[in-house]
């Protein structure tokens, strides 16, 4: 049995996560996915259609190296398998994005019994403090008692959207005055947290990247005043990802991994965009783990990132056909 045929007979099976996960693929299938099928309609097996495999690809915002990787796999397998039509590439295609994004589910990394400190990054406008929103909701639901800590005070009102969310989920959220030093508002949520005995503390920061300069040694100053308050908590850094910018995602994710040392991806508003490829390039070139996925407004719309699932929503609609 074919990859696009195995997941026939499992649509009874969908849980309520994976339905909402098949409606917000919904742009990126008719978008991504059907062009770069469509590529293989009607053609011959030749350097032409590999040429235009490529520039789909890049199209849908994988990125030029995961572009040229995935066309280079489908050489080598057209020829290993002694694949004749170009119709049947559509199944090779399939099996090599999948086996790109993996198998594994990557959780977040918090220990039980000690503090578990997630520092969450990423430029203005991405979604970073409603994601920070979601996450704390979804780790309270599982027993985890969360305070937040507002160390973005460079935009305006940002704590106050943080103070939000806090209040709609029922978190305390540590703040300072906007213009306040953020490793100063750091220093008082670790030792809020430290006494209030919570299990996770989520850092806001700032996301201006005009200087890359500055936002390195901020983000150091934090990290300094982890180590020495909370040696050893840091367990998780963050990168928020808006998906609807694509190639500045993939740029975004270069300069905050140099600046940072990400430990995993949130990738938002991944129901707004055709160009789901975002996610491949994230994984092939920065090796990067994408732990959340964004796929609606509501806060259950932060799905944790499987990657099975998000190849069988890729697919859904070809399955019919294969």
């Amino acid at each position: 049995m074919g990859f696009l045929a195995r997941f026939r007979g499992k649509k009874e099976e969908e849980t309520a996560e994976e339905k909402q996960l098949n409606l917000g693929l919904d742009k990126t299938r008719q978008g991504f996915v059907s062009k770069i099928f469509g590529v293989f309609n009607g053609k011959e097996i030749d350097d032409d259609l590999y040429e235009e495999l490529e520039e789909a690809l890049i199209a849908g915002d994988v990125g030029v190296e995961t572009a040229l990787e995935i066309t280079e796999r489908l050489r080598k397998r057209a020829k290993t398998d002694k694949i004749k039509y170009a119709s049947d590439l559509k199944e090779a295609l399939a099996e090599e994005i999948a086996d790109l994004l993996g198998q594994e589910v990557a959780p977040l990394a918090l220990a039980k019994g000690e503090l578990n400190i997630i520092l969450v990054v990423g430029v203005n406008g991405v979604g970073k403090t409603t994601s920070i929103g979601k996450i704390s909701s979804r780790l309270s639901k599982d027993g985890y008692k969360v305070i937040l800590g507002a160390a973005d005070t460079f935009r305006a009102a940002a704590a106050d959207q943080l103070k939000i969310w806090g209040e709609r989920v029922g978190i305390d959220v540590i703040a300072h005055q906007e213009g306040a030093d953020p490793a100063a508002v750091v220093f008082d949520a670790i030792a809020a947290a430290k006494n209030r005995k919570a299990d996770v503390l989520i850092i806001d920061t700032a996301g201006r990247l005009q200087n890359k300069t500055n936002l390195m040694n901020e983000l150091s100053k934090i990290r300094k005043v982890i180590d020495r308050e909370a040696n050893g908590a840091l367990k998780e850094v963050l990168l928020v990802l808006d998906a609807t910018t694509g190639q500045n995602a993939l740029s975004q994710a270069k300069v905050f991994g140099e600046a940072t040392g990400i430990t995993g991806v949130v990738l938002t508003k991944l129901d707004g965009t055709a160009k789901g490829g975002v996610v491949l390039g994230i994984k092939s070139q920065y090796d990067l783990p994408v732990k959340f996925i964004g796929i609606g407004e509501q806060v259950e719309d932060l799905q944790v990132f499987d990657p099975q699932s998000f190849a069988r929503a890729l697919f859904m609609d070809e399955e019919e056909e294969a």
